[in-house]
């Protein structure tokens, strides 16, 4: 029986409208899913807005509505986002769901039976002026751990500790800033220490990224503390059962239980496919991967609390748990006073889903490094990847074919085989790094054969050739489509609209897939006309969603800078940009780095240029880094400076490109480290 595999994204939240933080997940789930589908898995995406909780529950106030349809609301403007940024989750449902609440429900009576539910008076937060008991997000603080202020009463979003309200240190009540006071409630806790050695097993057991695993495995270690599961009304989530409406499970208990009621529903309404046990009941799922794709602020509900309810109930615990990173936007956190705080629909307004698609995509590996939407570089790639490469290759060689040799296709010429065994061999890596969440390498490896071929075409001239050797030209650019199919298909997850046009255009007689676009094409086929598939990206465009952002958003443009109470030196002569046209940039990787004798400022480093070979470079920044620190650290090389002899020290056969206006305060040029040494930057 083929694997069946189960992803899900993590739920939005449905008290705002999604912004590109959101994208950035759930462009990395749809790319797995859709990846997986094509190399011919049975995938399904289940999916659904988090709609319980006191976040809901106070703007619903605000807003004079009734909880119900403010979620209803945000659940139809969140799902017609998604799916203008072509993410097609099986089912997009909702966690306010009688499915959900039933499977809630169950798991709760479950180990409640098992004596894994304990019964206890604490001392909560009380607000004597709304005469209520504050829940976690109707109680704000500073962080008991690291002392942030302005911290709701559950998890800190500076330094990730969970903890109760009452651990806040200055509370005051959300909704009126009142000062609470503490008065008795019976309340219920999970005993998770009594899954102590189960967590252990799975935690070793589960795919899980190493830092994540050890990570959670260091609050196994510490000591699992008892976890809260109630919250006294007013709520806005599913009662209890037993307690009259007066007590209600708390969020993080029945969220994830809308991943199990999403799949329920989808199920239901596919009866033909495979049988909700088949997937979710641990006895009958053998057979079944369940992937959670997640942020790292919510690692500790996913990888401690969450496998335990479904261990007590019976149900199948997660196979893999992919964590990302944050998005920041030009190297910092989405700001609204900046206009970096963007809006899915703002961005939209001005640009195409598939730029920011691709962008994410190009830029997303299998650790939980934060992602930086660089502006500057969104332009940057967007036009050379996609434009200048991809589009290229098939523009030229489809327009040259249907405008000079009746659109018809010809033999692939025998010059042409290297290439294309080249492509061959890095199509076969596509699957398996789409599947281990590696991105970034998939569509290096479709921009390498589009820069290949391009080349290629470049220098075999069909335009010159056609004249005395039609046939020949015809050959040439024949290569250059089948390698326009194959950057196609290794596309298609990201791009699936490119790959449509492509399989239109060259009128295959079926869907692109990791498979069939290695197949020849059909001599004498004819073709259609090229239709765009990218167009450059003016940087306006960029500029023009920061400001609307600004005004979406209603933050005033920041203040003008202070004039600085320190003089400093005059701009040198203007130049212009040719004067940088002989400076050639690029990937270098230290190898090693040791401190040199007779100097406090100089490195020695070790530097692989990768095909251009070994440099010995020495660098004046040994007083702000060891060697350690930058030993293993992809750098910017300025790699065609003439040699110079450094005195009694030796020969420096480059220069590492770092800023800093102190010795001791000198930056070095990081660059990702999945950049390839020698790759030339622009």
């Amino acid at each position: 029986m083929p694997r069946r595999v189960l992803v899900t994204a993590a739920l939005p939240y449905a008290n705002g409208s999604p912004h590109l933080g959101h994208l950035l997940e759930y462009i990395q789930t749809d790319v797995h899913v859709r990846a997986r589908r094509l190399a011919g898995e049975d995938v399904i995406f289940m999916w659904a807005v988090d709609t319980h909780g006191t976040p809901i529950e106070l703007r619903a106030r605000r807003e004079g509505v009734d909880p119900a349809d403010l979620v209803a609301r945000m659940h139809a403007e969140h799902a017609q986002v998604y799916r203008d940024f072509g993410i097609e989750a099986d089912i997009f449902y909702t966690t306010h769901s009688e499915e959900t609440r039933k499977h809630a429900e169950f798991i709760y009576e479950k180990m409640q039976a098992a004596g894994q539910i304990d019964k206890r008076v604490t001392r909560q937060l009380y607000c004597p002026k709304d005469q209520m008991f504050l829940p976690d997000r109707f109680v704000k603080g500073t962080c008991p751990y690291c002392a942030s202020a302005d911290q709701y009463g559950d998890v800190c979003e500076k330094c990730g500790h969970t903890y109760n309200p009452t651990e806040l240190k200055d509370p005051h009540c959300a909704i009126c800033g009142t000062a609470p006071e503490l008065r008795d409630s019976e309340h219920l806790f999970v005993s998770l220490g009594r899954f102590e050695g189960f967590l252990r097993e799975w935690l070793n057991s589960a795919k899980l990224q190493s830092a994540v695993r050890n990570y959670v495995m260091r609050w196994v270690d510490d000591g699992l503390r008892d976890w809260d599961i109630s919250r006294d009304a007013p709520y806005f989530g599913f009662p209890i059962p037993g307690y009259d409406g007066k007590k209600f499970f708390y969020v993080w208990f029945d969220a994830p239980v809308g991943y199990i009621g999403a799949t329920q529903k989808w199920c239901d309404e596919h009866p033909d496919r495979a049988s909700f046990a088949s997937y979710w009941r641990a006895d009958q799922s053998e057979d079944t991967e369940l992937v959670h794709v997640i942020g790292k602020d919510i690692v500790y509900f996913h990888a401690l609390f969450w496998p335990a309810m479904l261990h007590a109930a019976g149900y199948t615990t997660p196979t893999r748990i992919n964590v990302h990173g944050w998005l920041t936007v030009n190297g910092e956190k989405m700001s609204k006073t900046r206009g970096t705080f963007i809006l899915a629909r703002t961005y939209l307004d001005h640009l195409p889903a598939d730029y920011l698609r691709y962008y994410f995509a190009a830029k997303l590996g299998p650790e939980q490094d934060d992602i930086d939407l660089d502006m500057a570089d969104f332009v940057s790639r967007v036009n050379s990847d996609l434009v200048n490469k991809a589009a290229n290759l098939a523009s030229r060689c489809q327009k040259f074919l249907v405008g000079r040799l009746e659109g018809k296709l010809g033999p692939v010429p025998a010059d042409a085989e290297p290439l294309m065994a080249k492509a061959r061999e890095a199509l076969a890596q596509v699957p398996g790094l789409y599947a281990n969440f590696e991105s970034a390498k998939a569509l290096r490896l479709a921009m390498e054969i589009g820069g290949e071929f391009d080349a290629y075409i470049t220098a075999q001239e069909p335009w010159k050739v056609v004249a005395k050797d039609p046939e020949r030209a015809r050959a040439v650019c024949t290569a250059g489509m089948w390698a326009s199919k194959v950057i196609a298909a290794i596309l298609k997850p990201v791009l699936p609209k490119w790959a449509a046009t492509i399989e239109e255009g060259l009128r295959l007689p079926a869907p692109l897939d990791f498979v069939n676009a290695i197949e020849p094409l059909p001599e004498g086929q004819t073709i259609g006309a090229y239709v765009t598939l990218a167009e450059r990206i003016d940087a306006k465009k960029l500029e023009a969603i920061v400001e609307a952002s600004k005004e979406t958003i209603g933050g005033a443009a920041p203040a003008a800078p202070p004039t600085p109470a320190y003089e400093v030196e005059p701009l040198a002569a203007e130049a212009t940009i040719d004067a940088f046209a002989p400076v050639d940039l690029r990937v270098g990787k230290v190898l090693a780095a040791a401190r040199v004798k007779g100097s406090d400022k100089l490195l020695q480093l070790t530097i692989d240029l990768g095909p251009l070979g070994q440099r010995n470079v020495f660098s004046g920044i040994a007083q702000s880094y060891a060697p350690e620190q930058i030993t293993g650290k992809h750098v910017v090389v300025f790699a065609n400076l003439k040699p110079r002899k450094m005195g009694k020290f030796g020969t420096s056969e480059g220069m590492v490109l770092a800023s800093g206006a102190k010795e001791d305060a000198i930056t070095v040029l990081e660059l990702d480290p999945r950049s390839l040494p020698g790759e030339k930057i622009s």
